[in-house]
């Protein structure tokens, strides 16, 4: 099995209580109603959100499954690992996310993500796919960004 982790770092102008209210614990509700076209429904298939929960992301083509591994609302962090559906094949065998977000010295919000892929055998992952997958999670942060600021009193 090789292993592959690199970081990522977002800064915003919205409070981090509120990215992570909008884009974590509410998630299920919000990404299909912000990306109709893209994201068709979001439901928990074991458990109600919290630690151990299993949450299905059905897509226009295709689908995710996220387990939850830890989900802590006071100290905003969140992780999770991608087990099946889109993203996992033959090479991929699954890939965790570690995010916290915290307050940037100007008063918005600092997003800091550890990505882990685990693929089968040898296989390396390309850079031109890492990046258009650090792109993809680029443009939802963007989405989740653009309507907090477009409502200021959403998830206050």
């Amino acid at each position: 099995m090789g292993v592959l982790t690199y970081t990522d770092e977002r800064t915003s102008p919205v409070l981090p209580v509120r990215i992570f209210k909008a884009s974590i614990v509410d998630s299920h509700n919000l990404m299909p109603k912000l990306l109709p076209e893209a994201v068709k429904s979001i439901k928990f298939i074991k458990g109600d959100g919290g630690a151990g929960s299993i949450k299905q992301i059905n897509y226009a083509e295709g689908f995710t499954k996220h387990h939850i591994d830890e989900i802590d609302e006071n100290a905003l962090t969140y992780k999770y690992t991608l087990i099946e559906g889109n993203g996992i094949s033959n090479k991929i065998e699954k890939v965790s996310y570690d995010i916290k977000f915290e307050t940037s010295p100007d008063g918005g919000s600092i997003a800091k993500m550890t990505t882990t892929i685990y693929t089968h055998g040898d296989f390396e992952i390309k850079e031109d796919e890492l990046k258009a997958g650090k792109e993809k999670m680029l443009g939802l942060y963007k989405v989740f960004e653009a309507y907090l600021i477009n409502n200021p009193d959403a998830y206050v």
